[in-house]
């Protein structure tokens, strides 16, 4: 039987938290309606929690030559593998808002192979799915493969980093038992 955070990692009081971390997680609340479950449980630790979203919001707010979309199918493919819950629930709300489709978060997280995406994407999720679960297999094989569909070497570091990022991030939630919000299932579905 897995053991609710609150036991071995109580999320702390939010007046109790440093002021930008405070900041910080009542913004997301205002924006959403709600504070993700993962900004409450990394404040456990501020420092961490600081270096953890500045390094989440270097990667998934910037321009790129991947669409938001994309770097949400990333997180979606390779946290569905390392079988993190919050992850998948949380991401792919954000990924069925963002690529406009409320049914591809679920064909993603079950089988991208089998999903409606593009040729390309599916390149970028085979090369993902490759970082997060065999990165000490890669060679100059699939680079070229990746190469060939068109993504630029910052493409694929982005791809890399993005799958590398969340690898961490999949296995504190599952470490922590971080429950995905309710609002999530909903999120992206129905057309507002």
């Amino acid at each position: 039987m897995t053991q609710p955070i609150a036991k071995r990692f109580p999320t702390p009081a939010l007046d109790k938290l440093p002021e930008d971390i405070r900041t910080r997680i009542m913004g997301v609340q205002e924006k959403s309606g709600f504070v993700p479950n993962v900004f409450l449980s990394l404040a456990y630790r501020p420092d961490e929690f600081r270096a953890f979203f500045a390094y989440h919001d270097a990667l998934m707010d910037k321009d790129s030559g991947l669409t938001k979309a994309e770097r949400e199918m990333i997180v979606v493919a390779t946290s569905a593998a390392n079988q993190c819950h919050y992850c998948v629930i949380a991401h792919g709300a954000i990924l069925r808002i963002r690529a406009k489709n409320p049914t591809i978060a679920d064909q993603i997280a079950v089988n991208y192979r089998k999903a409606d995406i593009t040729p390309k994407q599916r390149a970028m999720l085979d090369f993902a799915m490759k970082v997060s679960r065999s990165a000490e297999t890669i060679g100059e094989q699939d680079f070229a493969e990746i190469s060939s569909h068109g993504f630029s070497d910052d493409d694929i570091w982005d791809i890399t980093a993005i799958s590398a990022f969340f690898a961490l991030s999949n296995r504190m939630a599952n470490v922590t038992n971080m429950k995905p919000n309710d609002e999530f299932y909903m999120m992206g579905r129905l057309p507002k």
